[in-house]
């Protein structure tokens, strides 16, 4: 597996994103047997702010997006005392980006974010929150081992078990990602906040991606995404979501009313998981499908009252 790294110079004097890099080594190829040689391994970003002792809060991205997505987010949790955990997933941000679109699995994102989030930080009483593929990703991690998460908030995301298949709006972004001879990752995500983006911050969401050669996971993941059961993962989903509806610690759903890919998509969570029922469940107004964009404050807030029991 050849795998890229973006210069570090891509990322100096982000507008907003003062925070301090931290990154580990995990297996390429975890389902391998988890090789160890050089050529193995993969370079995984993460950020790692606040309290080092206090219960971790985990926001994971999703496409084509990283760890920038939640700078107005991650001050306000920290202030509240929380800390605040923002991995990079693979193919993004400042982690290291395998060049070939087949070196990207569904399966193989999980293996990555568990080898972060379980074998190396090894994190314990987490709130979980996850949109767009960070849901599909986080979700698997939930409920793969449940214990160590002490509770869920969902926005703009699913966990798609082929049934019922995706709308048209999402499978007409899968085609544009494969077909489209330019892929402006970020004027695709200007295009899918409410807020018009200033130039450096679409800038900001660029710098990962130096050229089209870095973009293989951005290019692939829609095409990841669960479309029918018999599908990769099909049958991995659903037997995740045997779990979910067993699961009684707390669930809640915070997405926002202006994204046509995800409309709809609480409505299995807040029917089927114990866990969701009677939560004060908000649909976020203003925000489109990149609500951390558009609300990320008040998402921050949200995330912290439900922590804290305050939101009602």
């Amino acid at each position: 597996m050849r795998a890229l790294r973006t210069p570090d110079e891509r990322f100096v004097d982000l507008p907003d994103f003062p925070f301090e890099s931290h990154y580990v080594e995990i297996p390429a190829t975890p389902e391998e047997g988890g090789q160890t040689a050089g050529d193995r391994q993969l370079r995984v970003h993460y950020l790692d702010e606040g309290p080092t002792d206090a219960a971790p809060v985990l926001l994971l991205h999703g496409e084509p997006s990283w760890g920038y997505l939640y700078r107005h987010m991650i001050p306000p949790l920290v202030a509240a005392g929380h800390r605040v955990v923002v991995p990079d997933q693979i193919g993004f941000g400042r982690s290291d980006k395998p060049t070939e679109m087949g070196d990207y699995t569904y399966a193989r994102h999980i293996a990555w974010m568990s080898s972060l989030v379980f074998e190396h930080l090894d994190l314990n009483d987490v709130t979980f929150f996850g949109q767009d593929w960070g849901g599909l990703i986080g979700l698997r991690l939930v409920t793969a081992e449940p214990d160590r998460f002490s509770r869920i908030i969902l926005s703009n995301t699913g966990l798609p078990t082929g049934t019922p298949p995706p709308g048209e709006a999402f499978m007409a972004w899968q085609k544009f990602s494969q077909d489209s001879p330019v892929f402006p990752i970020g004027e695709l995500i200007n295009r899918a906040c409410v807020r018009d983006l200033s130039p450096n911050e679409i800038a900001a969401y660029d710098a990962p991606f130096p050229d089209d050669s870095y973009k293989a996971g951005a290019r692939i993941w829609p095409s990841l995404v669960v479309t029918s059961p018999d599908g990769p993962e099909g049958a991995e989903n659903t037997a995740a979501w045997e779990t979910l509806k067993a699961w009684e610690k707390p669930l809640l759903c915070c997405f926002s009313d202006q994204d046509p890919v995800t409309r709809g998509g609480d409505k299995p969570f807040r029917a089927l998981v114990p866990g969701a029922q009677g939560q004060p469940h908000r649909t976020i107004e203003g925000g489109g499908h990149f609500v951390q964009e558009d609300c990320g404050p008040e998402l921050a807030q949200f995330i912290d009252d439900f922590v804290g029991g305050r939101l009602t």
